[in-house]
């Protein structure tokens, strides 16, 4: 399945879910759940936010090693958003950031410089 179509199906929750179980890896599912969660977001609407700003700010030498990935699957976007969700989830943990609604981002926590 092309990453655009797993996006397109991200706004019901339960199709959010059969995707993000489609990855096959029930510790990554469930850190996901757990910072939707504490951080208020729709299942889709974190792994939508994960996307873009993987899109925008992930490092050159990551998108080669995901394109490298990308290239030796049958699901190549399946694997992008696996990647996606993975340096979503560490980037706010190794920068005591939330990931902020307004801009699919992350910000810093309320009262933080």
């Amino acid at each position: 399945m092309l990453l655009g179509d797993l996006i397109a199906r991200f706004d019901d929750d339960s199709t959010a879910l059969q995707i993000l179980l489609s990855l096959d890896d029930l510790a990554l599912i469930a850190r996901v759940r757990e910072t939707c969660k504490r951080e208020d977001y729709a299942l889709g609407e974190f792994a939508r936010a994960a996307v873009q700003r993987y899109a925008a700010s992930a490092s050159d030498e990551e998108w080669v090693t995901a394109l490298g990935q990308m290239g030796r699957t049958q699901t190549p976007g399946v694997e992008l958003l696996r990647r996606a969700l993975v340096w979503m989830l560490g980037m706010e943990h190794a920068m005591g950031r939330r990931a902020d609604k307004q801009d699919g981002g992350i910000s810093a926590e309320p009262g933080s410089p």
